[in-house]
C-alpha cells in the first residue's frame, strides 16, 4: 500500500488559465508595472468601491500607509502582539513606537475593550489584525478612533473575502491593507494593496511606492519627497487576476471545510476550537485550534508526529513581543497573557480550497492517533 500523498497546512489554487496568461506577460516583453497592473487596480477598485493601489508586498503597504497618514518619529500606534511581525516592524520602520495591547480570549483580535488604557497624548493610529481572516469589530475600532481622533490602518493581510455585517472588508474603514502572499486566499505570489480614502491619497501613495517621483507629460519629472521602490510587477498582477476570477468559489469551499472540521473534531481531545459562528467568520483563511492546556509544552512533539504522517501543520504566531527586538525594548513574559497563552498553543491545520472531505477526515483522525500518543508518553 503507497504512503499518503503529504498534506501541507496550504497550497494556493492557480489555474492553467492563469499560467497561460502569465505567459503572455513573458512573452509581451512587458513584465514589470504596466497594463496588468492597471487592470488589477481598476478591479478591486471597483469591487470596494474605492481607490485601490498596488505594491509588492502587504508589509509595504502597511507602511506607506503610515507615512501617508503622517506617522513618524515621537508617534506610538496601537496594535496587537498576536500577529506576524510585519505588524510591528513597520511601525519601527517608520520611526514610530509600537504599542501592544493583549488579545481577546475569545477572537484572538485585539481587545477592544483595553485599547483606551493604552492611548497617551502620543498616540497617532491603531493597526487592528484580523488574525486568520476574522473581522475586528469594526463598530467599536471605528468609534474608538472617532473618540480620539485616531488613524485606523487596518492589517486585513488575511481579510480578502470577509465581511462585517454583510460589508466587505475594504469596502469601508480608513487605510486598508491586504496582503497577496502566496499562502493568502487571494494571492499573486507576492503583493499586497491598499484602499485608499480619495484620489489625492491614491496620487500621494504612487509616488511613495516609486522613488517618490511624479512625472509630468512634457516627460520631465520631480521628486519633493522620500518614497520606496515597491511597485508590484505585470507577472504578479496576471496571476491576481486569475484569482480574482474564482475568489468566491475558493472562500466558499474554504467554508465547506471549515465546517467539516467541526463536525469531525473530536472536542474530548481538549482543543480550544476556533470561534465557531461559520457565517460571519470571515474567509477562513487559517483553522487554527489550539492545543490543550497538558500539552502545551509538546507543540513540536504534535509537529513532528503529523508531519511524520503526511500531514504539514504551522504555527500562527508566536506572540511577538517575546522576540527579543522587542524584549530589548523592555517587554518581558506576562505582559500580554492571552496572546502568550494563544501564541504558544495555536496550530494551523491544512485548509486550502484544493482539500477534499477526506483529507480534513484524515487530519483529523491523525491528530487523534497523536494526541493519544503523546498523552501516553506522558502518562
Amino acid at each position: 500500500m503507497s504512503e499518503p500523498t503529504f498534506l501541507p497546512f496550504t497550497r494556493p489554487s492557480i489555474d492553467e488559465r492563469t499560467i497561460a496568461e502569465v505567459g503572455e506577460v513573458l512573452r509581451s516583453g512587458w513584465i514589470t508595472t504596466g497594463p496588468k497592473c492597471q487592470a488589477l487596480e481598476a478591479a478591486l477598485t471597483e469591487r470596494w468601491g474605492r481607490p485601490v493601489r498596488l505594491a509588492n508586498s502587504g508589509t509595504a503597504t502597511l507602511e506607506l500607509a503610515l507615512r501617508l497618514a503622517g506617522i513618524g518619529p515621537g508617534d506610538e500606534v496601537i496594535t496587537t502582539p498576536l500577529s506576524w511581525v510585519a505588524t510591528a516592524n513597520v511601525v519601527l520602520a517608520v520611526g514610530a513606537t509600537p504599542v501592544f495591547v493583549d488579545a481577546d480570549a475569545a477572537t484572538r483580535n485585539i481587545d477592544l475593550s483595553r485599547i483606551e488604557a493604552a492611548i497617551t497624548p502620543r498616540t497617532r493610529a491603531l493597526i487592528p489584525v484580523d488574525l486568520a481572516g476574522l473581522p475586528v469589530d469594526r463598530d467599536r475600532l471605528n468609534a474608538l478612533a472617532g473618540k480620539h481622533r485616531l488613524r485606523v490602518v487596518e492589517d486585513a493581510a488575511q481579510s480578502f473575502g470577509s465581511q462585517w455585517k454583510g460589508r466587505a472588508i475594504g469596502s469601508f474603514g480608513d487605510l486598508v491593507s491586504f496582503s497577496f502572499h502566496a499562502n493568502k486566499n487571494f494571492t499573486s505570489a507576492e503583493g499586497g494593496c491598499l484602499v485608499l480614502n480619495d484620489a489625492e491619497e491614491a496620487r500621494a501613495f504612487e509616488k511613495l511606492r516609486l522613488q517618490g517621483v511624479e512625472r509630468f507629460p512634457d516627460g520631465s519629472l520631480e521628486v519633493e519627497a522620500w518614497g520606496a521602490k515597491c511597485n508590484m510587477t505585470d507577472v504578479a498582477a496576471a496571476i491576481g487576476l486569475g484569482q480574482l476570477r474564482g475568489i468566491e468559489d475558493a472562500n466558499a469551499r474554504r467554508h465547506q471545510l471549515a465546517r467539516r472540521y467541526f463536525e469531525r473534531w473530536d472536542r474530548s481531545l481538549g482543543f480550544e476550537l476556533p470561534p465557531e459562528d461559520l457565517e460571519n467568520h470571515g474567509n477562513w483563511h487559517m483553522f487554527q485550534p489550539l492545543l490543550p492546556p497538558d500539552l502545551a509544552t509538546r507543540r513540536g512533539d504534535f509537529l513532528a508526529a503529523m508531519k511524520a504522517r503526511g500531514i504539514g501543520v504551522g504555527v500562527h504566531y508566536p506572540a511577538m513581543h517575546l522576540f527579543a527586538l522587542f524584549r530589548r525594548m523592555g517587554h518581558a513574559p506576562g505582559d500580554f497573557p492571552v496572546a502568550e497563552d494563544v501564541g504558544a498553543r495555536t496550530l494551523t491545520l491544512p485548509l486550502f480550497p484544493a482539500m477534499s472531505d477526506a483529507d480534513v477526515d484524515r487530519v483529523c483522525a491523525t491528530s487523534s492517533a497523536v494526541v493519544a500518543e503523546l498523552r501516553g508518553r506522558t502518562a
